[in-house]
């Protein structure tokens, strides 16, 4: 069993000082505390016997989704350097400060996910951002980047990729989702800033919030092999699956328009008509106040399982072929 008693700190990856055939662990100080204690995330750097490209996995953008940060931990404890082509960098876990105190947001209320690349003279979250782009991210060729659903909701296992890319598409495909969603990256995500950087890069959504899933954990490391193997970074046939995926081309939420009991009654990846009945809002008399039905044909993506729902609540999470 490996010790990690010892870890090296860095502030930056120069991958040029990493000896080929080695697995690596560092902790990174990106940032500092209000009382001058260093802030660490975590990074792994698996290089192999031969030159290839950098692939980038990173996981817990926001703190209480953590499948991924088990797929990342996974694959380094499986991977056979020997047979890789290239460098694989993994982040188990991007926003430290969130996952200390089960927060979805960064400690300053703001979703890192959506301010990308951040700002180096900004305020707290802008600067982790921007820190995280430009001293991990930038070394990347190619980025998975593993989020799950949010508190109170469930997804199916589906993937963002602009599949105006035809790399983004392949990369998409190969993780033999049960959904793909066309969604061009300009919405200040990772997946985003790292596009424009030029970095082929996907959005894998691998289940649920706040705890680990082994079903979704292995199909999504699969899908990690797949991808070295479609980059020949990896000497593994890929793993492919017979069902055929549901590739939408766009998607929306439905809210609800009243506060009350929200029963959802369908499954996730389920096939709607329009016409539908979706859910139910009830008083808490348990009297029935206003019912849902799907505004056109489509699959559900994710839903909520929160039964309490102030007005606005989300209720689905339609895709639309």
């Amino acid at each position: 069993m490996m010790k990690f008693d010892n870890i090296p700190i860095i502030k930056k990856i120069k991958l040029d000082l990493y000896k080929k055939n080695t697995l690596s662990y560092r902790w990174m100080h990106l940032v500092s505390n209000g009382i001058a204690q260093p802030i660490y995330i975590p990074v792994i750097i698996g290089k192999g016997i031969k030159e290839g490209p950098v692939l980038g996995l990173t996981a817990v953008v926001h703190g209480n989704e953590l499948n991924g940060m088990s797929v990342i931990q996974r694959l380094f404890n499986s991977i056979d350097l020997e047979k890789l082509s290239g460098t694989i960098i993994g982040v188990p876990v991007v926003n430290v400060p969130s996952i200390l105190v089960n927060e979805r947001r960064f400690v300053d209320g703001v979703d890192l996910n959506r301010i990308m690349p951040g700002d180096k003279d900004g305020n707290r979250s802008e600067i982790y951002a921007n820190r995280i782009v430009n001293r991990i991210v930038k070394n990347f060729d190619f980025l998975l980047d593993l989020h799950t659903a949010s508190f109170g909701r469930v997804n199916s296992y589906y993937v963002r990729a602009d599949l105006s890319s035809k790399i983004a598409k392949q990369l998409a495909l190969i993780q033999n989702p049960q959904i793909i969603l066309n969604a061009p990256p300009k919405d200040g995500t990772l997946r985003g800033a790292a596009s424009d950087l030029g970095i082929d890069a996907i959005t894998i959504e691998v289940g649920d919030p706040d705890k680990f899933q082994k079903g979704m954990i292995r199909s999504s490391l699969t899908g990690v092999y797949n991808t070295l193997s479609f980059l020949n970074m990896y000497d593994e046939d890929m793993d492919k699956e017979e069902d055929k995926v549901i590739i939408c081309k766009k998607s929306y939420w439905i809210y609800s328009q009243i506060g009350g009991i929200i029963q959802v009654h369908v499954q996730l990846t389920q096939q709607l008509k329009k016409g539908e009945l979706i859910a139910t809002v009830r008083d808490v008399f348990g009297q029935v106040l206003k019912e849902y039905y799907a505004p056109e044909d489509g699959i559900v993506i994710g839903k909520s399982i929160n039964p309490i729902g102030q007005t606005g609540s989300r209720i689905i999470h339609l895709g639309i072929s």
